[in-house]
């Protein structure tokens, strides 16, 4: 399905600035590629939290992802063409339309939160002026967390890494089917395109914080087969990964923090392979 290597990233959020560097220089230690952060009003801002762990350690570093309706696409470009320029190129841009929970953010903002069609055109129209700002031999990656065949036919279109953003009890078919129709759509540059999945819970056990997040209990996902699940002992697991790798094409696999420790065997097992 692809001859791309496997490559890992973590999703994480800052406390404090000695915990949050500490944070960047174990992701890096134990594997990991990529430090990834989330977008909200509730957090800290992605921008300068990302520059201060790029600084800290080695390792690339990526919003996962930027609400689109909380910044007008110049601003989410200048700030991206920024990162890039700062960080040697190790930054990522990752953006979507935003969660129900980006309306009262946006609304806080002063900004408006359009249609979904109109929050699509914002994430299109910001893609476009990262590539106006790109130049000297750095390009910012743009990863789109693409779920309708709208935003599938924009991720073909201008996306480096597509994150397929199906409902957290989705299995295999169903997942390959959305990437089958992305490549479909992205025709002759199918190939240049990562594709990219979130696990939300490595082993048996939902997190709290994972439940109410995806309204969806264990047993639920034992009895889908969910692809937000990832169990067994380290070579099931790199199993499994390679199996998604073959029927679904991802090759990048992101997991939350909560699970690194558990999850660093894995990375040591497929990292780079």
């Amino acid at each position: 399905m692809t001859d791309r290597t496997f490559r890992f990233g973590v999703v994480t959020t800052p406390g404090d600035g000695d915990s949050w560097r500490a944070t960047a220089r174990r992701i890096a230690d134990l594997g990991y590629s990529a430090l990834l952060m989330p977008d909200g009003l509730q957090l800290l801002s992605p921008f300068p939290s990302l520059a201060v762990a790029a600084s800290t350690a080695d390792i690339r570093v990526a919003t996962f992802v930027l609400a689109s309706p909380l910044r007008t696409p110049v601003a989410a470009a200048w700030d991206a063409h920024s990162m890039t320029v700062l960080t040697d190129g190790r930054f990522e841009l990752g953006i979507g339309t935003g969660i129900p929970a980006a309306k009262q953010s946006a609304e806080r903002l002063g900004m408006p939160y359009g249609s979904a069609a109109e929050r699509l055109a914002q994430v299109g129209a910001t893609i476009d002026h990262v590539r106006e700002l790109d130049g000297d031999g750095l390009r910012t990656p743009v990863l789109v967390a693409a779920g309708g065949p709208k935003s599938r036919t924009l991720a073909a279109e201008k996306a480096d890494i597509v994150t397929l953003a199906a409902g957290p009890l989705a299995g295999t078919e169903e997942m390959a089917a959305m990437a089958d129709d992305l490549r479909a759509k992205a025709g002759d540059r199918a190939d240049a395109i990562e594709l990219a999945m979130n696990i939300f819970v490595v082993g048996d056990e939902v997190p709290p914080w994972t439940k109410q997040f995806m309204g969806v209990d264990a047993d639920e996902l034992i009895a889908a087969d969910a692809l937000t699940m990832l169990r067994g002992t380290p070579q099931e697991m790199a199993d499994e990964l390679r199996h998604r790798r073959d029927r679904i094409g991802t090759s990048y696999i992101s997991v939350n923090a909560q699970f690194v420790e558990q999850f660093a065997p894995v990375v040591e097992l497929l990292n780079g392979r």
